[in-house]
């Protein structure tokens, strides 16, 4: 399978498995099996040879998977060698909190500015993030060469902003609003939505069914 046809389940888990390696790393292990990987991560393990088996032959059966050769695979096959550029817009309460929280784990990627259009935060810095106006985002963006935009405006600007942060130049946005976004075909969008995520759970739970992954068979 080509890499560029790798179905999109797959390609939310393998961060997932690229973070699990560098623990494994950091604790001297130099050989997984899938069950192992399957009970640290609460993905079975049949989906999880599968997802390997997209990328090649990495691993040896009765043997497992090279710690050390899988993980320079993964770093590779994610470009985790390569420095992506983020912003973030709308530095609200979410916004404030996603500065705040290092949920990338990865010095690859770094939210290098913040906007806004409220003067009292524009000037600010949140854990050594700058603010900066919403006005001045373009030139931002195409001169230091950002790539990724996130955004957690209200979902009345989200189209607007949308427009803004492509007609800079930005290729990917990941969507905090509840709002669906227009974009060329050319840019990637990645929506979040807590609410949904909730009804999903809820779903789960009233059906008292364990689920690994609810996007498994999807």
């Amino acid at each position: 399978m080509a890499f560029d046809r790798l179905p999109t389940v797959t390609a939310r888990r393998l961060p997932l498995y690229y973070r699990y390696l560098q623990t494994l790393v950091a604790l001297g292990k130099q050989r997984v099996s899938s069950a192992e990987v399957s009970a640290a991560l609460h993905i079975d393990s049949a989906t999880i040879r599968r997802d390997f088996s997209y990328l090649g032959e990495l691993g040896r059966k009765g043997y497992g998977y090279n710690v050390d050769y899988l993980l320079r695979f993964l770093q590779e096959f994610l470009k985790q060698d390569e420095i992506v550029k983020v912003i973030l817009v709308g530095v609200g309460n979410l916004g404030t909190a996603l500065c705040r929280y290092d949920f990338y784990r990865s010095k690859q990627m770094n939210i290098v500015a913040a906007f806004d259009v409220d003067p009292l935060k524009i000037g600010q810095e949140i854990e050594g993030i700058p603010v900066f106006a919403l006005k001045d985002l373009e030139s931002f963006v195409k001169r230091e060469g950002v790539e990724i935009a996130i955004l957690a405006v209200p979902a009345s600007s989200a189209q607007i902003t949308a427009d803004l942060v492509v007609g800079a130049g930005v290729l990917g946005i990941l969507n905090f609003t509840p709002r669906p976004l227009s974009v060329p075909p050319d840019v990637r969008v990645h929506h979040i939505d807590v609410t949904t995520e909730l009804q999903i759970l809820v779903y789960y739970l009233k059906r008292g069914q364990r689920q690994d992954d609810p996007r498994d068979d999807a």
